[in-house]
């Protein structure tokens, strides 16, 4: 893996992947249903003759694997385009739902995902009103805050139940507790937290949970949002019957019958995938707060996503970082993937506390079940290399280090 020449890293022939929060490889197992399924079911799944009606087997059999990872009915699960799709009609789908309740109030967390905090933007413009939950310095969501917030007009709770920039997982149980106290709708964007870390929306007591196929190694452009039996979001999109007339729109079936698959596989191999991803994570914690000078871990160490990795390196530009590491072969990330074309400094990272110019030089490392402790210890190698050779020659670096020494590898100021 290492390749040194004149005392320096040379660029790696093999590609490290570890930006598993963005997306994940397609696993063999789903592309092998993903290929059967385009090759084969080619009829519509709403035709009544025998190839449609094959492809609405396919479409059930997916289904009933979706619902059973995640101990739910097969006519709770209603498949969509990804991920962001499920967020926004759980959100904007509640909220008309419950307008015409007179209840048009929300709450949410000020670190969700765009697709959420952008829909509740969106709903803000109709009249809505939005209060956005501060989050502790550690990354949670505190339950007294949820508490304070609900009014008799509220109409939903969304909280993500794992953060996808610091991986810090939300007491989600306990909020749906509260929120249905006072009779309130709860939805949790679990995106990152499916097929990562056991889900049971019987035990967690959502009303509304999104999931994305593509971060559990499956295929990408399919979603699907869980709805328990009685909560109807009203409907995104309009057309046919299809999702029992809730979303219309041919289904995906290959798509689906991929997403199927790759989640039974993972969350058969779910304790094992945890342990291994927690032993990669830990490591490298451990050593970069060790042996690199100011780094600080964002987020609490628990309870955190097993794969999640969120580092800051005061005194650097996380993209300067970013490209230092692509040379060595190594993919990884400066927050979400799907604000990368931003320059702006990472929400979530406001949210919690941390000051905008060490912001700016945080990374992501998100392990997968394919990583090895090969390659977290290369990651390793390669930022002890690269991290003071960079401070060296930034100004930043010689101008910051009080600033970076005030807000400590611990998080304190």
């Amino acid at each position: 893996m290492e390749n040194r020449s004149n005392g320096g890293f040379q660029p790696s022939e093999k590609i490290v992947y570890l930006d598993n929060a963005a997306t994940t490889p397609c696993a063999p197992e789903a592309l092998a249903v993903v290929v059967e399924a385009l090759s084969g079911a080619c009829g519509n799944p709403s035709s009544h003759y025998s190839i449609g009606y094959e492809a609405k087997e396919i479409l059930d059999r997916a289904r009933a694997q979706v619902a059973a990872a995640i101990h739910a009915s097969p006519a709770e699960i209603f498949f969509t385009g990804c991920g962001s799709e499920a967020d926004n009609w759980a959100v904007k789908g509640s909220a008309l739902t419950k307008a015409r309740q007179n209840k048009r109030h929300l709450i949410t967390s000020a670190f969700e995902h765009h697709a959420v905090l952008h829909s509740m933007r969106a709903l803000e413009r109709m009249g809505f009103e939005v209060t956005y939950l501060p989050v502790s310095p550690e990354g949670y969501v505190r339950p007294e805050d949820l508490e304070a917030a609900i009014r008799p007009d509220t109409a939903l709770v969304s909280i993500m139940m794992a953060n996808n920039e610091i991986g810090t997982i939300q007491p989600i149980k306990e909020l749906a507790e509260i929120a249905h106290k006072h009779g309130v709708w709860f939805h949790t964007d679990a995106v990152q937290a499916v097929g990562a870390i056991p889900v049971d929306v019987q035990e967690l007591g959502v009303d509304l949970l999104s999931m994305s196929a593509h971060k559990f190694n499956g295929p990408k452009g399919v979603g699907a949002l869980y709805c328990r039996k009685g909560v109807w979001p009203q409907n995104l999109i309009d057309g046919g019957g299809q999702e029992s007339r809730h979303r219309a729109g041919t289904e995906n079936v290959a798509g689906i019958a991929g997403m199927g698959a790759a989640l039974e596989l993972a969350v058969s191999h779910l304790e094992e995938r945890m342990a291994h991803e927690t032993q990669l994570r830990d490591y490298v914690i451990d050593r970069v707060l060790s042996s690199i000078p100011e780094a600080r871990l964002n987020g609490g160490r628990a309870p955190r996503l097993p794969g999640n990795v969120n580092l800051s390196f005061p005194g650097l530009e996380g993209e300067t970082i970013l490209l230092d590491l692509d040379m060595h072969g190594i993919c990884a990330s400066t927050g979400s993937a799907c604000n990368s074309d931003s320059l702006d400094p990472s929400h979530v990272l406001q949210s919690i506390g941390v000051p905008e110019e060490i912001g700016h030089g945080s990374m992501r490392f998100t392990f997968g079940p394919q990583n090895t402790m090969e390659e977290a210890k290369y990651l390793c190698d390669v930022l002890e290399e690269v991290i003071p050779r960079r401070r060296a020659m930034s100004c930043m670096w010689l101008q910051g280090q009080n600033t970076a020494r005030q807000f400590s590898r611990k998080g304190e100021k």
